[in-house]
């Protein structure tokens, strides 16, 4: 390792340990990812039922609603599981929610027990997580879910207008969009899988343009490193408000632009687990 790489991961050591001590709490508590969850999977059945079964979903070309929905299913199944420290086969679960006979009737299901498996654990449940920075384990896979739900019904939105949609045409509210934003950051794309990355170092700011919060990124050849609220040089910037940040950040709406964000699309690839 060349003598300017190592003084950037010693400095980059340093800036964590320091950011560590000025550490913020996440926005949104376990009753509020609960309620969450749950105003997505309304909003998530209503545009179903809207858009119809085989309608495109412009926000994920690669499925349509009935695909969409039996993955949403799926993931609800899923978690539901992990909560109750079961295993189950996600193929077979997505399986079942293509043959179902209602698929939105068969999201709606799982939905509701999820909320309801979380509600009924209790607050020190023992369960695994996939995510560094997690909050404990009944906290995260509540958290997780209401991202989930509500960025997948954002893609079942997309299909009953037909577009890619902006943020004032949804129901994202600011305390979500912003909490998801942190959890993107900090928890998705501070992963070995991630492939945010960049040969020369960057400085990445995430700056909404409606609120006093922001996230610096320091990208290199190694998982990222993130900071909340941190005023450090940018290299380069991605700004809008909030809730149309989080959207772009999750490649779910086109009104965010820059040099930024065209960074952000060509590295920033998520799995869901």
């Amino acid at each position: 390792m060349s003598s300017g790489r190592r003084r950037f991961f010693k400095r980059r050591a340093a800036r964590l340990e320091q950011d560590a001590e000025l550490a913020v709490d996440i926005d949104l508590d376990f009753s509020e990812c609960v309620e969450g969850i749950r105003t997505a999977l309304a909003g998530f059945v209503s545009f179903a039922r809207k858009a119809g079964l085989d309608a495109p979903v412009p926000t994920a070309p690669e499925w349509n609603v009935r695909q969409l929905l039996a993955h949403q299913g799926m993931v609800h199944r899923w978690a539901a599981a992990k909560v109750n420290g079961l295993e189950v086969d996600p193929d077979a679960l997505e399986a079942e929610g293509l043959e179902a006979p209602d698929p939105v009737l068969w999201l709606r299901d799982g939905g509701l027990r999820l909320i309801k498996t979380l509600q009924d654990a209790p607050e020190d449940l023992e369960a695994p997580v996939f995510l560094p920075n997690a909050p404990d384990p009944r906290h995260f896979w509540a958290r997780r879910q209401c991202h989930e739900t509500t960025i997948h019904s954002v893609d079942a939105q997309s299909a009953a207008l037909g577009r890619i949609p902006h943020a004032v045409d949804t129901e994202v509210t600011r305390e979500v969009s912003l909490d998801g934003i942190d959890e993107l950051l900090r928890g998705f794309h501070t992963r070995k899988r991630s492939g945010l990355r960049s040969d020369s170092p960057i400085g990445l700011a995430i700056r909404p343009t409606d609120v006093d919060r922001s996230w610096h990124v320091e990208v290199s050849s190694e998982p990222a490193v993130v900071h909340q609220d941190s005023r450090a040089h940018a290299d380069l910037v991605i700004e809008g408000p909030a809730e149309a940040l989080y959207l772009a950040l999750w490649n779910r709406t086109d009104e965010i632009t820059g040099k930024g964000y065209d960074f952000w699309r060509r590295t920033a690839k998520v799995t869901w687990s």
